[in-house]
């Protein structure tokens, strides 16, 4: 493994693009201070350093943000889906035009390495293109009573203003992933970026302005107190709609305050997913699979690997590998060449990962490689493989949100199982076999919304994503994601 142990810089280039960004608050298609005039710095995670400071706003502003939305509501619902439409696929464009620095300003405000946040970006313009062509498909029904007496037409309306609240893992897929549905379905919005990265979401701003979205239909409002924000526009009576993306305890304090005011809700909360291997996988490929379900984003994903199972024949040798493909990965500042391992977010999030692997080793687990945080600047760790974990130790149950790969022998198809849905968590499974009858039955036995199925990447804007039990409600992505924005209305006319 190497570290780059050279006083660590954050480059002119990234600087140069940062500049470029409004940081104001965005309200009615005009940028501006925060009503309090504070603002938060902004920190890069492979140096520490400053990179830009953002407007914190609170209550006035939130204030202004959900009373313009509810205000241009009516009017953005009558547009015709073809305008919203191209607005979209011509924010698709821009953000592909400038997929490069795009990725260098996630990168810098967040840490995944460059190649990876240019696949992010790929990724997210790729909702806005997807939901362009959905915004231009939004039917209805039309038909018969059963008793004759009257015609039955059904039409499709947006549901109205949205509140989105969204994480700071994948700073720009998950502004695309709530903001295209909602476009296209002709629904305006409120939006709180996470505060830990909120540079990725303030230029997704500037590209929709660009590319014709009317002032009024997307305001935003970054902030360090979020509830400042999020609790006027849940309370409001103005908002339709609750869209979150982030920890379980958080959505449910959203449904509770949603329950109020009968909001519709979409929750995409938090995993604890299994990646289970038979013994009769393709271990090449199995490996290569927990490396992606596993490292993606510095193992900081919700769909990423928690608890790898593996059948005993084969245990000690998949960890033998995992921990020698881990082990050769870089290190490094995520801007830097041949990085492959950035750092994680910020200190708190280190601090976790060094207590989780601890109370795991205390516990009876084995070092197989990693173990450590690299002797430099930055809130790196080094990638880590355990074995011989036991099923007390912390890491089994909560999430790691690290570079960090358990893995825990089972011997029958029965016991992976119950391991495996031994969790409140429910988003995601991995399954490697060769066998097709067990990849039918395990696949339909686990309790999540989605399952890999020898393969350990399973997020697509043509598929709906999404949980169940404790990791959330609802879809986003696919056909069915624009579903979540939408309300049917039933007219009953009767027959001559």
């Amino acid at each position: 493994m190497t570290t780059n142990v050279s006083e660590p810089r954050t480059s002119e280039r990234a600087r140069e693009a940062i500049a470029k960004l409004s940081t104001g608050v965005f309200i009615d298609g005009q940028w501006g201070e925060a009503a309090s005039g504070a603002r938060f710095n902004v920190v890069n995670p492979a140096t520490e350093e400053v990179i830009a400071t953002v407007a914190d706003g609170g209550p006035e502003d939130a204030r202004r943000a959900i009373e313009t939305a509810g205000r241009v509501q009516k009017d953005w619902a009558k547009t015709a889906p073809r305008e919203r439409s191209e607005i979209l696929r011509r924010a698709y464009n821009l953000i592909m035009a400038r997929q490069d620095e795009l990725a260098l300003i996630m990168t810098t405000e967040m840490g995944k390495p460059l190649a990876e946040a240019k696949g992010e970006v790929a990724y997210a313009a790729e909702y806005f293109r997807w939901f362009s062509e959905e915004a231009v498909r939004i039917g209805g029904d039309f038909g018969t009573s059963g008793d004759g007496k009257n015609r039955m037409l059904v039409s499709r309306e947006p549901v109205g203003p949205c509140v989105f609240v969204t994480p700071w893992n994948f700073p720009l897929a998950m502004g695309t992933r709530k903001l295209g549905p909602a476009i296209a379905a002709g629904c305006t919005v409120v939006f709180k970026p996470a505060a830990l990265t909120p540079l990725s979401s303030l230029a997704l701003v500037d590209i929709l302005v660009e590319a014709g979205l009317p002032a009024g239909v997307v305001n935003v409002v970054c902030t360090t107190k979020a509830s400042s924000v999020v609790t006027p526009w849940m309370s409001s009576g103005i908002a339709r709609k609750v869209s979150f993306t982030g920890s379980t305890e958080v959505g449910v304090r959203l449904l509770q305050q949603a329950a109020q005011h009968v909001m519709r809700s979409s929750m995409e909360l938090g995993g604890n997913a299994p990646f289970i291997v038979f013994e009769d996988a393709d271990l090449d490929r199995a490996v290569e699979g927990a490396v992606a379900a596993k490292m993606r984003n510095m193992g900081e994903a919700c769909t990423a690997a928690n608890r790898i199972f593996v059948q005993r024949p084969v245990a000690e040798e998949f960890a033998r590998r995992l921990a020698a493909r881990l082990g050769a990965l870089s290190v490094g500042d995520g801007a830097e060449a041949g990085t492959d391992v950035g750092p994680l977010v910020e200190e708190k999030a280190l601090r976790k990962v060094q207590e989780l692997v601890h109370d795991a080793v205390a516990k009876g687990a084995k070092v197989v490689c990693g173990g450590n945080r690299p002797e430099r600047p930055g809130f790196f760790y080094a990638p880590t493989v355990l074995s011989d974990v036991s099923p007390e130790a912390d890491l089994m149950t909560e999430e790691i949100f690290g570079p960090v790969a358990p893995v825990v022998p089972f011997d029958t198809e029965e016991e992976a199982l119950r391991m495996a849905n031994d969790t409140p968590f429910g988003l995601v499974g991995y399954l490697f076999t060769q066998d097709l009858d067990r990849s039918f039955r395990v696949g339909e036995a686990l309790e999540v919304g989605m399952v890999g199925l020898n393969t350990g990447i399973v997020a697509n804007p043509a598929a709906p994503f999404g949980g169940v039990k404790a990791s959330g409600l609802g879809r986003e992505g696919g056909r069915m994601g624009i579903d979540e924005f939408l309300e049917y209305k039933y007219m009953a006319v009767p027959r001559a």
